[in-house]
């Protein structure tokens, strides 16, 4: 077939011409204009200085077809702008910068708080959300740092005593040449500080700054610890029971000598990987619905495990479906039905288990690892003696047929999601710091896997009426 280049040139720029018809940037078209997009918008009312901004509308969508379809950086996105159809469709003739692409990402993070609450009404309109069951769950995310720049409480402490020694070495020796120094000077003060004396100086401020953020973060773990003692001889003092194995030792209010922070990151955690060992993560948390694999709440925290996850988690996920008025109605008593939550053996506590249930959820949280190949035949059998614990009744709940079938569904809910994040769309590593920014970001990425999944299996059952279901 013949080749003509510059007919194939010209018809390469009609991107609704090209593109499927299906395609989801036409999704996107169409359901972003008819989303409140107020607190966006709001931030350009007053402004009047330079040049009018792009839409916001324009941005929005632009941002959340480029994070759907795994173009996160700020310089790659503004370069398909230029040369992918799909971005052309978006933005047509304009041209945004990378860097106005970065600051509208910057600043709207938590503006994108309520388009995740939009998103999931459109969801639940798709009939894509049913609370059958909900699973919970985290997983390491790489933060935008490298894990060189750590150093531990150990060699902090070590490195602070050399830099004094260094500082107050070189101070002695710019006194002892100071009036030698006075005839050279010219036109200078003579009293600017030593270059290599304000590097240490700097040096030695920034690792005394992360040594009292590290000391700060252990004392809340010893009290954190503290209490769990406590309450823990209060739940055996109520049931007559006694301490298993040998008895703690003492509380440890100061940092462990390995224990790290990041100095470029220092609001996140050194985490243990699966493949690389450690590195600088955030641990981002995800509740997941089991009819679609809706994400019904996200966050992000520093802890390296899951043990205080449940509750915040719970509380977020009941706050996003009254928010979006997606909570099971009350039966004849004026009650609401709890909702089944499945979550893993990293979240198991008594207060885990009591936040839950007054969040409105009915737990299933496995207190210890399972078994891959376990024997089944117990599986239907109600254990003898009765439960006194927290542990032992999850434990029992968890032998029972219908226990043990709630929970098998937690691998099939939520694990998929987190795969479907790092492997199809590429999402390993949060590209903003801070924790705050870290949180909108990691709440930008499961919006957009909402939309993705209203676009595949959603998309038939709104067609024709999605400003109805938006509205």
């Amino acid at each position: 077939r013949p080749w003509t280049p510059e007919l194939y040139a010209q018809q390469a720029h009609a991107p609704a011409a090209q593109l499927p018809e299906e395609d989801l940037v036409f999704f996107l078209l169409d359901v972003v204009p008819k989303l409140d997009l107020a607190p966006i918008h709001a931030v350009y009312q007053d402004e009047t200085r330079g040049a009018p901004p792009f839409d916001p509308a324009m941005m929005t969508c632009l941002l959340l077809y480029a994070y759907c379809v795994g173009v996160f950086s700020s310089r790659k996105i503004a370069q398909a702008c230029e040369r992918n159809l799909a971005f052309l469709a978006i933005v047509g003739t304009e041209r945004p910068d990378f860097r106005t692409i970065s600051q509208f990402r910057k600043i709207h993070l938590d503006a994108f708080a309520d388009v995740f609450v939009q998103v999931l009404r459109l969801a639940q309109a798709a009939g894509l959300v049913r609370l059958g069951t909900i699973a919970v769950d985290g997983t390491k995310m790489q933060g935008n740092a490298s894990r060189h720049k750590a150093m531990s409480y150990g060699y902090m402490t070590q490195e602070v005593g050399r830099l004094r020694a260094e500082i107050q070495e070189l101070l002695q020796q710019a006194r002892d040449v100071d009036a030698q120094d006075d005839a050279a000077l010219g036109s200078r003060r003579g009293d600017e500080l030593p270059e290599e004396l304000r590097r240490r100086e700097d040096r030695l401020t920034t690792i005394e700054a992360a040594m009292k953020r590290l000391e700060a973060e252990a004392r809340a773990a010893a009290d954190a610890e503290r209490q769990r003692r406590e309450d823990a001889e209060a739940q055996r003092q109520r049931t007559g029971t006694k301490r298993r194995g040998r008895a703690p030792g003492p509380i440890v209010e100061t940092p462990a000598e390995k224990a790290q922070i990041n100095f470029t990151e220092p609001e996140l955690s050194i985490m243990k990987t699966a493949n690389k060992g450690w590195d600088c993560c955030g641990n981002a948390q995800a509740s997941v619905d089991d009819g679609c694999q809706i994400i019904l709440a996200c966050e992000v925290t520093a802890e390296c495990n899951d043990k205080r996850q449940a509750e915040p988690m719970a509380q977020a996920t009941r706050g996003q479906l009254d928010q979006a008025g997606m909570a099971p109605a009350a039966d004849e008593t004026g009650e609401r039905p709890l909702i089944p939550a499945v979550l893993d053996t990293g979240y198991f506590s008594e207060s885990a288990v009591a936040a839950l249930e007054r969040a409105g959820f009915d737990s299933y949280i496995a207190t210890e690892r399972q078994r891959h190949h376990g024997a089944t035949s117990a599986a239907a059998s109600e254990p003898a003696v009765a439960p006194a614990t927290a542990k032992e009744k999850m434990q029992a709940k968890l032998k029972t047929t219908a226990g043990r079938a709630v929970y098998a569904r937690r691998k099939a809910i939520v694990e998929p999601v987190f795969g479907q994040i790092k492997e199809a769309r590429g999402f390993r590593r949060f590209l903003l710091r801070g924790l705050d920014q870290i949180r909108g970001e990691w709440r930008l990425v499961c919006l957009t896997h909402n939309l993705l999944k209203i676009w595949r299996y959603g998309s038939g059952f709104l067609r024709g009426s999605r400003c109805a279901l938006i509205n």
